[in-house]
């Protein structure tokens, strides 16, 4: 795919990934949040589509996220033969096509094909955006940028909700139909994006195009390509890629593997904080908050798309905090703090809708527009690049694509069931999510790691420690491992010094 190639540099080219990147993340937030205006109401959706109750509700909006699923299976087997930006550019190209079936639908059937559709090309994406950033990334600020994935994530969530209110005047099928549609434009410029940008250095060695690798290491770090920092990286790459390699082409059976990698254990991390994610309770809020507002605080149609979209833009403000505070605090604070605060925030709902008056439910959802505060801090950004932090280049697109499926099976699941839980035990619901934010305290302290400043080359090493929490409760602040260790272990100085020059040799004999 070389239509054309940018020629940007340092962090003009750093800049340039990151943007298309979240792009891929804009574009999901967006489609996460543009059903939420549009159902649970007796409008012209619900008059076209014969006023879908509670159940076929949760249909349109849940299946959306099989499709998601789908998408992520895909990767899991193609990504890494194809690589990172051919993904991504695929990705868009299916959204564009699900966009299409969605605005034309005129029946329920064709709704739920084209949501299905839309979430199969925003599965690829959401597997291979994080890995593209983490690959491409100075590990300076890797915390930074990913972390705007998150942010810009809200972004498209706060753009749909308020193109969903203003769009609810109208009683005409362009109600629906434009917000559904509009998502298209957002996928086209991924794809005018990702063409002009290299591939990742990571997979471009591990596919013996080194040649390629040390001109995307210079154009990144802007220097020459025989540079002794550009042949330090592509040493350390290549050493961490041998050592990884040892055991021959890749089987699956390595991920259930123990040993000094810890394979298994980097499998139950990446699925564990996709599934706490979700069931913090925030895609309850991002999918139904008008509905929720409206039935269980008993404020008015036109209130409750207003509070949907004022919570939203709560939301996205709380998601640029951690932009400041990921490389400074690292991972495992940020998720605690929040987990802290969100458990906190859904006690006092539970607590003030049980009064029953309408001056509680007022004040119960000023206690949701501060959960939105808390959960864009940590629980938000971590998750979605986590998992291409802690596991290792051999296995990095096919973890990331199996954390991206176990993501958007349990979206399906809290999205499914919250309208049928909310119909029959009411405010209740926010009760059990509570309980589960409590219960995730623990969890991140004993068994997730701190990555915070890290080199990817470094990861093989995290769980060398053993034991049953991998050294992570037994570490000061859960850092397992040092910057650089891998380096150091393996020598890589001692072999700058004898290696340079046949490598420099060997790129000026390849031109």
């Amino acid at each position: 795919m070389h239509l054309w190639k940018h020629n940007f540099r340092g962090k003009a080219l750093v800049t340039a990934v990151t943007l298309a990147s979240c792009q891929a993340f804009l574009l999901l937030g967006y489609d996460q949040g543009v059903m939420a205006g549009i159902i649970g109401a007796d409008n012209r959706f619900g008059r076209d589509f014969n006023s879908p109750n509670a159940d076929m509700q949760g249909n349109i909006t849940a299946l959306y996220d099989i499709g998601c699923v789908f998408g992520s299976i895909l990767c899991y087997f193609v990504g890494e033969m194809f690589g990172r930006r051919t993904m991504l550019f695929t990705g868009g190209g299916i959204m564009i096509l699900g966009s299409a079936i969605l605005a034309s639908s005129t029946t329920v059937a064709q709704l739920i094909v084209g949501r299905i559709v839309t979430g199969f090309g925003n599965g690829m994406n959401s597997s291979t955006a994080p890995v593209y950033l983490t690959e491409c990334s100075p590990a300076s600020i890797r915390g930074a940028l990913l972390t705007l994935q998150g942010t810009v994530t809200i972004l498209g969530v706060v753009i749909a909700y308020w193109l969903d209110y203003g769009t609810s005047f109208t009683e005409s099928s362009l109600q629906w139909r434009f917000p559904l549609a509009f998502q298209a434009i957002f996928a086209i410029c991924l794809c005018l994006q990702i063409v002009g940008l290299p591939e990742t250095p990571r997979w471009l060695v591990q596919h013996d195009r080194h040649e390629e690798a040390r001109q995307v290491i210079a154009a990144l770090e802007e220097k020459t390509i025989d540079d002794e920092y550009v042949t330090r990286i592509i040493l350390d790459i290549q050493s961490g890629l041998e050592e990884e390699q040892r055991g021959g082409p890749f089987r699956a059976k390595e991920l259930f593997s123990w040993g000094e990698t810890q394979n298994l254990r980097r499998l139950l991390i990446t699925i564990s904080i996709q599934l706490c994610q979700q069931f913090t309770g925030s895609n309850m809020i991002n999918y139904y908050a008008p509905v929720i507002f409206q039935e269980n605080m008993g404020v008015s149609r036109n209130m409750s798309l207003i509070l949907g979209g004022a919570a939203q833009c709560t939301y996205l403000v709380g998601s640029a905090i951690p932009v400041f505070l990921m490389d400074r605090f690292g991972r495992r604070s940020l998720l605690m703090i929040c987990s802290a605060g969100l458990c906190f925030c859904f006690v006092m709902v539970t607590i003030l809708l049980s009064i029953g008056s309408q001056n509680a439910a007022y004040a119960a959802t000023a206690f949701i527009f501060i959960f939105q505060l808390f959960i864009g801090v940590g629980w938000l950004p971590v998750p979605w690049f986590y998992p291409s932090e802690i596991n290792t280049t051999r296995t990095r697109t096919r973890m990331q694509a199996i954390a991206s499926g176990w993501n958007w099976m349990a979206v399906f699941a809290v999205v499914k069931i919250t309208p049928i839980s909310f119909q029959n035990i009411g405010w209740h619901t926010f009760i059990i999510f509570a309980v589960l934010n409590a219960f995730f305290i623990p969890v991140v302290y004993c068994f997730y790691p701190e990555t915070k400043g890290i080199e990817l080359e470094d990861i093989p090493l995290l769980f060398t420690k053993g034991g049953i929490t991998g050294g992570v409760f037994s570490s000061k602040g859960g850092r397992t491992v040092q910057p650089h260790q891998h380096a150091q272990e393996r020598n890589i100085d001692s072999k700058l010094a004898v290696y340079p020059e046949t490598e420099v040799n060997e790129v000026e004999n390849s031109r």
